[in-house]
């Protein structure tokens, strides 16, 4: 088999250790192979670099494990090209007969040219995705520790999320103050109640009348202390993400114009994709990377139903929010799109359908520098007319009718 990359590096990465295979042209044609181990501080990683260096490589591949590779991939990334490469594409290569270690097996597959390496972003867009990431968790604890405190006030009797719409509002939040601070009256703590939440106060008296003991009081807060702390987090880590984004604003703004996408999706779209789409050679490979493409699942002709494969679960998860969004926006061809798809195929794959789409006008948006285009809602049937048409005659011909088309004049 031809080879590619005549000095090449495979390397086996642990969390303590990581073992190093190098091949290398020898004498009379042959090729010349070594393996070292090396620890995974950074001292260590810095003597790999230079062995490496020291014997002419070029080029170098290990497999995504964990979060281990990450520090070896940013301290070789500068010095070499870094192949990072999926566990289960090397799994799936054929040929492994003999008990080989795997730093051998990944120089082989390297130096023939068998590997595909994985996107890793640049640094700014690593930072980016970390800022995201952390964000998200702290929206999920939050939504957490709300749940919690919903838990608290019901087994104290108090039935607040029952009238209220928003138990931490404005409204409820001086609610639950003034019970931690002792006032149990529920004519009392209605009164608190601001707005519209006011058209509701005997049904506020009759929710608040419960056993709110000094436990509770003391549960409830810790808990609001921790929903708190959480706000002030988030909202210190938007700003910073805010500040990184920057050089992005044009492209947010773009992206701001997708029904159902908003700032906050817009920054989780460029910072989990980038804000470069020439790394993904269509707007199909950017959905199948993503883990939003169709399942192929078709034998003997027959296609069956095939789910989607594992991807970017922080892309995925903020892509079928916005497209949950989507669906209730009026006059839009997305929602039109999770009408035509739920009809047959159910609300979960409706939705997974608008998240393409959606991540399929952000792959143009931010390849041709474009914003949305509305399509409006009778795009679909205009662009499938024949189809709609057949549609409408098949249901009313199931409901005994005899129909006969003539064109308008």
């Amino acid at each position: 088999m031809e080879r590619v990359f005549q000095r090449c590096c495979g390397l086996d990465v642990h969390k303590m250790t990581v073992a190093a295979c190098i091949r290398i042209p020898g004498k009379r044609g042959r090729r010349d192979q070594e393996v070292r181990t090396f620890g995974t501080t950074t001292r260590e990683l810095l003597e790999l670099r230079d062995w490496l260096e020291a014997n002419g490589v070029t080029h170098v591949a290990m497999e995504s494990t964990g979060i281990y590779w990450k520090p070896i991939f940013y301290v070789l990334e500068g010095s070499f090209t870094c192949l990072l490469a999926n566990a289960a594409h090397i799994a799936q290569v054929p040929g492994r007969k003999t008990d080989v270690k795997d730093c051998v097996w990944i120089a082989q597959l390297l130096e023939h040219g068998l590997l595909r390496g994985s996107f890793v972003p640049e640094a700014p867009i690593r930072d980016l995705r970390d800022l995201t990431r952390y964000r998200k968790g702290l929206v999920h604890e939050r939504t957490r520790i709300s749940n919690r405190l919903h838990k608290v006030l019901e087994d104290a009797g108090i039935k607040l999320a029952s009238v209220a719409t928003r138990v931490l509002g404005a409204s409820g939040r001086a609610m639950m103050e003034a019970l931690v601070g002792g006032t149990t009256d529920p004519t009392m703590l209605a009164d608190l109640a601001q707005g519209r939440l006011r058209e509701k106060l005997p049904a506020l008296r009759e929710a608040l009348t419960g056993r709110f003991r000094a436990h509770h009081a003391f549960l409830v807060s810790q808990l609001l202390a921790h929903v708190d702390y959480l706000d002030e987090a988030i909202q210190v880590a938007s700003v910073q993400i805010e500040t990184l984004m920057a050089p992005f604003a044009s492209e947010i703004e773009r992206l701001d114009t997708i029904p159902g996408v908003n700032r906050r999706t817009a920054e989780v779209l460029i910072a989990e994709t980038g804000a470069d789409m020439s790394r993904f050679p269509t707007a199909k490979h950017l959905a199948s990377w993503a883990g939003l493409c169709p399942g192929n699942n078709e034998s003997a002709g027959k296609r069956m139903a095939g789910t989607v494969r594992k991807g970017n679960r922080w892309l995925r998860t903020a892509l079928v929010e916005a497209a949950l969004s989507a669906s209730r926006a009026k006059d839009s061809a997305l929602a039109a799109r999770y009408r035509r798809v739920m009809r047959h195929r159910g609300h979960k794959k409706a939705v997974i359908a608008v998240a393409h789409a959606i991540l399929i006008s952000t792959y143009y948006i931010l390849a041709r520098q474009v914003p949305y285009q509305e399509l409006g809602p009778d795009y679909f049937d205009q662009h499938h007319a024949e189809r709609a048409r057949r549609r409408a005659l098949q249901t009313l011909e199931r409901q005994g009718y005899k129909v006969t088309i003539e064109p308008a004049a």
